[in-house]
């Protein structure tokens, strides 16, 4: 009988991603159902998941209850949490990993596989205590580990979608692309195409299981500085670019108030000490190696997404 592993957020780029890596990988297909969990499921994105074969259920993250038939009979578990970055109201990041976890274990999981990130205030020695979004999944994978659960904890880079969905190179009037960031020149940037690549890592993940569990896998193509960000940039589109420093203030005024102390914060990260504190990719890009996958470069991004920059 076929084993299942349940995604959840699978109609999301990084939940999406990983439906999608599984029905390209034909030896996995033959051991593993897909079950992907959504809010809604009467939505054109869960409906075209259906249509591929993939069983959809809705659950409530919030509701322990809700959780129970999301997870029975699954095998492996991809979890990913959302932050809420706009309500003003207290995140439930840590509240939605902590009951995914806790049913996981009572159903007999055994093996999750968590979007996890580092924990900002402690790795700055509490110089930056706003970047929430990446301290709630370092508190989720610190809860997973503790409750014995076997786990696995893939770090995404920081999205290549950024520079296209975000705007984060805009054009101005004299018709060229800037790159405005709170960074030195030499902050090095781990950048992932979200939507391709986080299924590659999590079925490299699952191919290797023993040899991973209890591991982080840095999840990115390369390091790349802002000025080699805007350079590759130049030469795919044949657009001129520019990065310029700009102050913390100035940074801050681009975005909507309760986003701009975070995002604020998680560049000067990038900075000093760095989005994965200076660790090198080598054991990620061998694990991609060793199933036959490579990674999205940005170079190959910006092929793919011409058309965003018009």
């Amino acid at each position: 009988m076929s084993k299942l592993l349940t995604v959840f957020g699978a109609t999301g780029n990084q939940g999406g991603s990983v439906t999608r890596a599984m029905l390209k990988d034909a030896s996995l297909m033959k051991e593993f159902k897909i079950r992907g969990i959504t809010r809604d499921i009467s939505k054109p994105a869960a409906e075209a998941l259906i249509s591929e074969g993939i069983e959809m259920k809705s659950a409530d993250m919030g509701s322990k209850s809700s959780l129970v038939e999301a997870i029975k009979g699954s095998h492996t578990v991809f979890l990913v949490t959302t932050p809420d970055f706009m309500s003003g109201q207290p995140s439930q990041e840590l509240i939605h990993g902590k009951n995914v976890a806790d049913v996981a274990l009572e159903a007999g999981v055994q093996h999750l596989i968590f979007s996890s990130l580092l924990h900002v205030t402690e790795a700055t020695n509490g110089r930056l205590k706003h970047v929430l979004h990446f301290d709630l999944k370092a508190d989720v994978e610190r809860y997973i580990r503790s409750i014995g659960l076997p786990s696995t904890f893939i770090f995404p880079g920081y999205f290549m979608s950024n520079f296209t969905a975000l705007q984060m190179l805009k054009k101005g009037e004299d018709g060229v692309y800037t790159l405005a960031y709170p960074v030195t020149e030499k902050a090095e940037f781990p950048l992932i195409d979200t939507e391709s690549d986080i299924g590659k890592y999590v079925v490299a993940t699952m191919k290797c299981r023993t040899k991973v569990l209890g591991k982080q896998i840095l999840a990115a193509a390369d390091y790349y500085t802002p000025t080699r960000i805007v350079a590759e940039f130049e030469e795919v589109t044949g657009k001129k670019g520019r990065f310029v420093q700009v102050d913390a203030e100035t940074y801050k005024s681009f975005l909507p108030g309760p986003l701009a102390e975070e995002m604020l914060e998680n560049h000067l990260f990038i900075d000093d000490p760095g989005y994965f504190a200076g660790k090198s990719l080598k054991e990620s890009v061998e694990l991609l190696d060793e199933v036959g996958l490579k990674s999205t470069t940005w170079k190959e991004f910006l092929e793919k997404n011409k058309g965003a920059f018009q």
